[in-house]
């Protein structure tokens, strides 16, 4: 069985090679540290930073380094990184100059949303607006904010595609709407520093993806699906599965962050994302379909007759056009290697338990 995360990394450095050059010799401050985004960004980082001679030295802030440590102990050890304990809303500052910032600390769940909406609102704003600051004191030249689709509300039936000019957004009036809203400010937060400072800063708007290190309990789709794959099944479909979604690659990811950060235009945001819709019905039985044997879907919903399907997808054109970023990974080897990776950690962790 091949590694599945070697391969992804190797992928990775072979788009972004001729990128790392500006980080030799740097320091580089990455908030997040323990969640999806941030694991694949310290992977990236510090593959390329061994394999290129780089020198860089990354400073992480996370809540919880006990948490990081025992998620990626081979991230959290490795002698270029040090890591931060602190909130995001008042960490300390580090010592020194740095030269790039990545605030990639979210408050993603859709529990918290629902319960505490202003605290996931707070922590978004007030969230952005100390890494800003934080940005400006370091000396940092460039800062990479990751947004998310939420901030254009819902994507209107009979629009197929979210460009980043889309005019539309979350109902302020909504509690539900805290995390699209709080983005949306964070973003704001960014263009503003940006007007005001020599300060480049850059803005992905991230939507659904797939890959090693993704949460299977939380509120995605794909990652319940291969949860319950793994689990010998049935996939169960919560609701009629009906909405439409679209899945990026871990790998795909990385090449798409790290070209923002390095090479887009300051104060602009690019959508990040695959543009291949695919229904939620669809997604259980893709999921399905990928192992064998073969386990039972359920569709636990009814739909409601002529009702549309909800969408959630985005154009890229503006990467494509202006970066040149396209995605290389199909939505099946997407779920094959995020399963395998998920058999591969698991096979790890019985061999150590039984040592």
């Amino acid at each position: 069985m091949p590694n599945v995360l070697s391969d992804d990394l190797d992928r990775v450095l072979d788009s972004t090679r001729d990128l790392w050059d500006e980080l030799r010799g740097q320091r580089i401050f990455i908030t997040g540290a323990t969640g999806f985004f941030g694991c694949w960004l310290l992977e990236t980082l510090l593959w390329a930073n061994d394999r290129c001679g780089l020198k860089a030295r990354a400073i992480v802030l996370t809540r919880n380094p006990l948490a990081f440590e025992q998620k990626a102990p081979h991230l959290a050890r490795h002698p270029a990184v040090s890591i931060l304990a602190g909130d995001v809303r008042s960490f300390r500052f580090p010592e020194g100059s740095f030269s790039h910032v990545i605030h990639a600390a979210t408050q993603s769940s859709a529990a918290l949303n629902r319960e505490q909406p202003a605290l996931t609102f707070d922590t978004l704003v007030e969230g952005t607006r100390r890494c800003l600051e934080f940005a400006a004191v370091s000396g940092a030249r460039k800062f990479l904010l990751t947004s998310s689709g939420a901030v254009y509300g819902t994507q209107p039936p009979q629009v197929a595609h979210l460009t980043e000019n889309f005019t539309g957004g979350p109902d302020p009036l909504d509690p539900n709407s805290a995390y699209g809203e709080g983005k949306r400010a964070a973003e704001m937060l960014c263009v503003l520093a940006s007007q005001s400072t020599a300060l480049e800063t850059k803005i992905a708007r991230g939507f659904a993806f797939a890959g090693p290190y993704m949460e299977l309990n939380a509120h995605f789709a794909i990652g319940n699906f291969i949860r319950d794959q793994l689990q010998g099944g049935p996939i169960r479909v919560q609701g009629d599965g009906t909405p439409y979604r679209s899945y990026m690659y871990a790998s795909d990811l990385m090449i798409w962050l790290w070209t923002i950060l390095f090479r887009g235009t300051s104060g602009r945001a690019y959508n990040v994302g695959s543009e291949e819709a695919i229904s939620i019905r669809e997604l259980a039985h893709a999921v399905a379909d990928a192992f064998s044997p073969r386990v039972k879907v359920e569709i636990l919903g009814t739909p409601s007759p002529g009702a549309p399907a909800q969408r959630y997808v985005p154009s890229t054109a503006r990467a494509r056009q202006e970066l040149g970023l396209t995605s290389q990974v199909s939505l099946q080897q997407a779920i094959q290697r995020t399963q395998m990776w998920f058999q591969q950690t698991q096979m790890a962790a019985a061999q150590e338990a039984t040592r």
